[in-house]
């Protein structure tokens, strides 16, 4: 990419009618940072909230203490039990909890996936910024050491051609 289409491309528009230094001022003064979280639904907080929980251990522990106490009870209960041996309420729980939270989880991670795209792309103009600001940086200090010092400016120019 040539170094006007990366301006442009950085200020998010054509600027084909200012000088070189006029859009490094631009670029200077162009927050090139978006922002990276956009406004989320209360459904889309629900749901990353539910997510976070199901994948917590505090979840881990607290199902599977509900599980056991589940299991325990129907069997010390015997055949007056209200889920007797195999289950089968509990199976139909365990799957009503399944086809919940995968769902949930997977709109979270789309979302979060979302989320670091924009995050990929904010970083990536950030460093091209920099980068530009840098090569115009080190164009002028060239330029500087040439008026100030031709001699030492030459002698530089030689070694970096040599190598």
């Amino acid at each position: 990419m040539q170094e006007q289409e990366l301006l442009d491309y950085i200020l998010n528009a054509p600027h084909e009618r200012l000088s070189h230094e006029e859009l490094v001022h631009l670029l200077l003064e162009n927050t090139v940072a978006d922002s990276i979280e956009p406004r989320e639904t209360f459904a889309q907080r629900a749901a990353d909230r539910l997510a976070a929980f199901a994948g917590s251990w505090v979840f881990i522990l607290s199902f599977l203490f509900v599980l056991i106490a589940w299991i325990g009870v129907n069997l010390y209960f015997g055949a007056r039990a209200y889920d007797p041996y195999p289950f089968i309420l509990l199976n139909l729980v365990l799957s009503c909890v399944a086809s919940v939270q995968a769902p949930l989880i997977m709109m979270s991670q789309q979302r979060q996936e979302q989320k670091d795209r924009r995050r990929s792309e904010n970083d990536y103009r950030v460093n091209l910024k920099s980068e530009l600001i840098l090569r115009d940086l080190h164009k002028k200090m060239d330029h500087i050491l040439q008026l100030v010092d031709p001699e030492e400016y030459a002698r530089l120019h030689e070694n970096v051609e040599k190598t």
